[in-house]
């Protein structure tokens, strides 16, 4: 079982840490027992540190130290012409934690922060205790996409630099209405208001579509056999039938190969399970750690 945890009153202090030369990221560190392990949580393409903060909160007041990250060109860190495929997000992550100093953390990343942390643990298990891998990082996309124009199709993010801030909160509380406020605010923080009242992506549409075509190009499933890092594996279920039958053939796969792994589904659930459900997935990670999955 997690551990019991106490409601945590402590705010995050914010800081800049450079992991390339002129780029430095955006990060927000509750800091907690030092004998604790440390924690890194890894948003998704397009996304945010806020995200996390549910979960963050969470683990915090369960005594850890937990790190959240803007990813190079997301939220406030650094935006730079190059550096927007897998290897150098690896990098990125692996220099923050040498830059911090953190000892083996315990990595979570969503979506493709999720295969981030995968990659990270697969090339440097001695760097890290474990990896959480939500909703993302299992399946290979180009099992559902195979031919790179039909994912860029189905893929690329639609135009929305025609709305203020007030009507894409309204899009928002539309499309999922059982979010919080405070998760609403969290996906907000995406975008910037610009001088005329609308509003833009913090992270640019290019940038963006180079991720894509990284996140496409990868491929998870050849490295679950060589994982020398334990994995926690949490799946958002859904009742789209062709994508469930993809990630199960998936965690099928991860689960048969000698690698330490875990694997839960949240059925229903949306892909954001961590803003989702932010209680649950820190539990899970405490459980992992109390447990001695994690090592």
């Amino acid at each position: 079982m997690a551990r019991m945890t106490k409601p945590s009153n402590a705010s995050p202090v914010a800081r800049r840490a450079v992991v390339a030369p002129d780029v430095g990221l955006h990060v927000e560190m509750w800091s907690g027992d030092g004998a604790a392990a440390p924690v890194v949580l890894v948003h998704g393409l397009a996304s945010n540190l806020r995200l996390w903060d549910g979960v963050a909160e969470r683990l915090h007041a369960a005594g850890h130290t937990v790190i959240a990250v803007d990813q190079r060109g997301h939220g406030r860190s650094d935006a730079p012409d190059v550096g927007y495929e897998i290897e150098t997000a690896v990098a990125d992550l692996l220099a923050l934690i040498e830059t911090l100093g953190l000892e083996r953390p315990l990595l979570a990343g969503q979506s493709w922060g999720g295969s981030v942390v995968l990659e990270l643990a697969w090339r440097h298990p001695a760097t890290v205790r474990g990896i959480a891998c939500v909703d993302g990082g299992v399946a290979d996309m180009s099992h559902a996409y195979p031919v790179w124009d039909d994912c860029l199709a189905k893929l690329t993010p639609p135009t929305l630099t025609h709305l203020t801030l007030a009507e894409l909160e309204a899009r928002i509380r539309s499309g999922v209405p059982h979010f919080s406020d405070r998760a609403v605010e969290a996906y907000l923080h995406c975008f910037r208001e610009g001088p005329d009242g609308k509003i833009e992506p913090r992270l640019a549409r290019g940038r963006h579509l180079e991720i894509l075509r990284s996140l496409w190009e990868y491929r998870p499933s050849t490295r679950w056999a060589t994982l020398q890092v334990p994995s926690l594996l949490l799946l958002a279920g859904s009742d789209d039938e062709s994508r469930m039958a993809n990630k199960r053939r998936a965690e099928a796969q991860a689960l048969a190969t000698a690698a330490k792994i875990r694997s839960v589904w949240f059925t229903p659930g949306h892909h954001d399970l961590h803003l989702e459900s932010p209680e649950r997935v820190a539990d899970l990670l405490l459980q992992g750690l109390s447990d001695g999955f994690f090592g």
